[in-house]
This record gives structure tokens, sequence and C-alpha cells, in this order.
């Protein structure tokens, strides 16, 4: 049986888009846009989203056209996941920025501050997104959001001073998100945990138990996803990059297990050890079979020769497949060339 394909979150944007990616902006820059349609003037709001509307149609079309079963909105209305999700939540400044050191003191930034209690708005910013996307590909589609550890590692908080603490609230908020999201009938919702993989001994302590918050009382039938990444370059091709400790998948596997239905690990940037994929009796797995920081495209050949050595461990309904992260290093060009060949391997196996 063919293996199913999906994508994880962001897609190269078309040049028309009018936001840039977090990897296109100065990290030194004091300035922090705000969302497109806040910037622009009321008269030019409309033409902004219509803009955006149009290119989620292009990249959902992309995606389908490659093969893939389960495609994203591509994530092309935001300039950062975690950031588009916080300016709709109460207790973010976006206005008033502090300075903290990112990633192992690799850069220092600014960051949008929590200086209240966190809460949900009355309204999901992700609804409408996902209802474009998904009457645009005539099938489901998958939306993401940032998860509880990721945000506040990702934001500076001067209220809590507590991160299990953040991390509930922000849980209880996100939960608000994705049920409006599964009452208006998107059926794949993915929870981004990264931070899970960095730090697996915050995830074993609170993180794994706020992710269940995310998804509490979501009904039958709904896919619950969460995705593990070890971690960005700041360019396509930089290999000398800090990514999360290889033995941290094997750390929360067992702990993770169960918690959502399909669970998202890298693979293609560096292979797992066999034993990983057996830690994992009870969710699917997503497996990343092509890389998202390299310009190397993967032969189909190698990579249903991956699949073939994962599946020696999983049963074929268990593994699903894809790209390691979200696809906006890579250019629209390179993007389609890996996920063709992703395609034409998971339907031969």
């Amino acid at each position: 049986m063919p293996l199913t394909t999906t994508c994880i979150g962001a897609y190269p944007k078309p040049d028309y888009v009018p936001i840039s990616d977090w990897f296109q902006v100065s990290h030194d820059s004091d300035e922090y846009d705000a969302e497109v349609t806040q910037r622009w003037s009321h008269d030019k709001m409309e033409e902004a989203r219509a803009l955006l509307d149009r290119a989620t149609v292009e990249v959902v079309a992309d995606q389908i056209a490659c093969g893939i079963d389960v495609p994203t909105d591509g994530e092309v209305r935001r300039e950062n996941y975690v950031h588009y999700q916080c300016r709709h939540f109460a207790g973010f400044d976006f206005e008033n920025l502090t300075e903290r050191s990112m990633r192992n003191e690799a850069y220092v930034t600014k960051l949008p501050t929590i200086r209240g209690a966190v809460a949900a708005g009355d309204t999901s910013v992700l609804v409408r997104d996902w209802q474009v996307a998904e009457e645009a590909a005539g099938r489901p589609v998958k939306i993401t959001m940032p998860g509880p550890m990721t945000i506040s590692d990702t934001t500076a908080d001067v209220h809590y001073n507590d991160p299990a603490a953040l991390a509930r609230d922000l849980a209880d908020a996100l939960n608000k998100q994705v049920l409006a999201l599964a009452e208006a009938g998107c059926r794949y919702i993915q929870v981004d945990e990264p931070i899970f993989a960095r730090k697996p001994e915050g995830a074993l302590a609170y993180g794994i138990e706020t992710l269940e918050r995310c998804f509490h009382g979501v009904p039958t039938g709904i896919e619950r996803v969460v995705h593990m990444c070890c971690g960005y370059p700041n360019a396509l091709d930089d290999t000398d990059y800090p990514k999360a400790d290889q033995a941290s998948y094997q750390q929360i596997a067992e702990a993770v297990d169960g918690v959502a239905d399909q669970i998202s690990i890298e693979d293609a940037h560096r292979y797992n050890p066999a034993a990983l994929f057996e830690s994992f009796s009870k969710s699917k797995l997503i497996v990343g079979f092509v890389a998202i920081a390299s310009s190397r495209v993967e032969s189909v050949e190698e990579i249903r020769s991956r699949m073939q050595e994962v599946l020696h461990h999983l049963p074929p309904e268990r593994l699903i497949a894809a790209p390691d992260c979200g696809l906006g290093f890579l250019g629209r060009d390179l993007a389609m060339q890996k996920l063709i060949n992703l395609s034409e391997a998971a339907r031969s196996i």
C-alpha cells in the first residue's frame, strides 16, 4: 500500500506576498512588523487579504500537484508562525520589546513581551485561514499552531516568572483555537513543539501535560498532530548550526506516544536509530524523508530506501511521509522537486 504524504507547515511564499518570513528579517531590527492587515491603511486591507488568499490557493495547488495527500495552508499569512498566533491573545506586548539571547546564545534579538495574563480572544484567526485553504484544495487541509513551550521560548515573560504556569495558560488559550477549528470542520490540527527536542527535561516536567491540554475536549474524528523538529539554520545549506541532541527524541518518545494521533519527527537531516521507531506503539509517526535546509534534492531511490528501512520497525498504516519541517528556505522550485520525489517514493512502497 502507498504511504500517506503530508507537509509540515510553511511553504515558500509567492513573490507578491506582502510579508517577509522570519529568516528574511534581521535579528538586530528594533522594529517588529505588525500583521500585514494591521500595517496597511484601511482602504488597502482588502487588497492585502486578497493577495494572501490568492497565495494560499497557489501554495495548496502546488502541494497537491506534487502528490501530497494532506496539504497545509503554507503559513503564507505568517511572518513568524509563533507571533502570528500571539497577536490574537491577551497579555502580549508587541510595542515594547525585550532583548533576549536565543538558541544557546547564537544571536540576540528583541521579542514580544508577556506583561499580563494570557487569554484567548472570542474568535480564532486560524479558522478563516483554514477555510480558504480547504476550499481551494477540495480535500482536508491541515492547519498548524505553535505549542505552549515553543511560544514561551520565542517570547519574553515578565509577568509569570513560572514556565509551567505560563505554559498552562497558553495551552488553555490554544485549546480554544483548536476547538474552534474542530467545530468549523477542520480534521487535521497540528501543534508545533520543536522545543520538546531542545528541552526534553521541560517537556517531561510539564510540556507533554500542556500539550494534552491543547487537545482537551477535541471530538473523535479529528486527527491531533504534534510536530517536534530539531532546529533551523540561519540560511539554506548552512551545515554548521546547532541541532537538538539526537537523543532527545528517545528521552520523550514513550511519554508523548499516544498524546497525539500523529507525531512528526525529523529523520532526513540525520537518520534516527531503529530503536526510536519501535518506541512508538500508539501514535502514527510522520517521518521526515527530505531535508528542508539543504538544496540537494534527494532521489526517489534514496527516499524509498529509507522508507523501507523504517518500515522494518513500523507498520505502513502507522507511517506517514513528509519533509523534516517547513519548506520556506527552499524556494518554490526546490520545494516542489523534493515533494514530487517524496510522493513518488511513497506511492511506490
